[in-house]
């Protein structure tokens, strides 16, 4: 592999690891700071790229369905605590994985009646559908290193809310010690409806922003799921810096396990969760 090739892999690396951070971190949010092992993340992915085509269909334009999406996903993630989720919190691990696992077949099915069962391609807006040159004569698209750099605004706006602002400060808290936090007289109720809709609309613009280069299909909320729990437990449950880490470890591993050992690329990821469990069994870092 040349220099050229190498660095076009490490781009691509950095790219899938940003994305998978974004479902991620809505993820362990949830997981971290609710108690609650939501099954159906992944679905929130998929809505969004379903969202992206049809909005993009709607308005002409992904720049425009973008924003449109996350509001909507906002609005549907804090619903959709208040009439089901809600009701989880004091329920066992086992009611939690059947209620979400049943929100799955919903979700799909609900897809299968309004949108069909076909793939759908969203297009690339044009201002953003070209290349950069790499070397003499590789190039490497535009949008992907918009996706990453998208990626990263993100994780840096969710540092400094989870950091420097009296939400994070709350949110931290609720991780830590959620009955301490009710008796201080915050708002838990309300807390965690606001952290489940942001893990919501995290999911949802990842799969929005995904969506032009993995295209839309029936069930591809799966796939990223158990990939993010891969994370979610490789980083630390509730730790977003833990999600960015393993996100982007697992994006280099699964990215150049393709590249040299194709046949077994698919086992790396969890031979990376194993060996990282082994040596620190609560994850690289603390909740929060």
């Amino acid at each position: 592999m040349d220099i050229v090739s190498f660095l076009i892999q490490c781009l691509n690396s950095v790219q899938y690891g940003l994305l998978l951070f974004l479902v991620a971190s809505g993820l362990t949010l949830i997981f971290g700071i609710m108690g609650v092992i939501n099954l159906a993340h992944g679905s929130f992915y998929m809505l969004g790229a379903y969202l992206a085509f049809a909005l993009a269909s709607l308005t002409g334009n992904l720049l425009i369905a973008v924003p449109l999406g996350i509001v909507l996903a906002v609005a549907f993630g804090y619903m959709l605590e208040w009439v089901f989720f809600s009701f989880l919190y004091e329920r066992d691990h086992l009611q939690q994985v059947l209620m979400t696992y049943g929100l799955i077949l919903v979700f799909e099915e609900l897809r299968s009646i309004l949108v069909g069962d076909d793939v759908h391609g969203v297009p690339i807006p044009a201002i953003l559908d070209g290349a950069l040159p790499i070397g003499n004569d590789m190039t490497y698209p535009v949008y992907r290193l918009c996706i990453s750099a998208v990626c990263l605004l993100v994780a840096a706006a969710m540092y400094f809310v989870i950091r420097r602002t009296r939400l994070g400060m709350m949110i931290r808290a609720g991780a830590t010690n959620r009955e301490m936090v009710q008796s201080l007289g915050i708002n838990v109720t309300v807390l965690y409806r606001v952290v489940f809709a942001l893990g919501v609309a995290l999911a949802v613009l990842a799969g929005m922003i995904a969506a032009p280069v993995s295209s839309v299909y029936p069930g591809m909320g799966a796939q990223v799921l158990i990939v993010c729990f891969v994370v979610v437990v490789i980083g630390g449950i509730g730790s977003v810096k833990g999600a960015l880490v393993a996100s982007l470890l697992l994006g280099f591993v699964d990215t150049f396990g393709k590249v040299f050992w194709q046949d077994a690329s698919g086992v790396l990821i969890y031979l990376l969760m194993a060996v990282i469990l082994l040596w620190k069994p609560q994850g690289l870092f603390k909740a929060g």
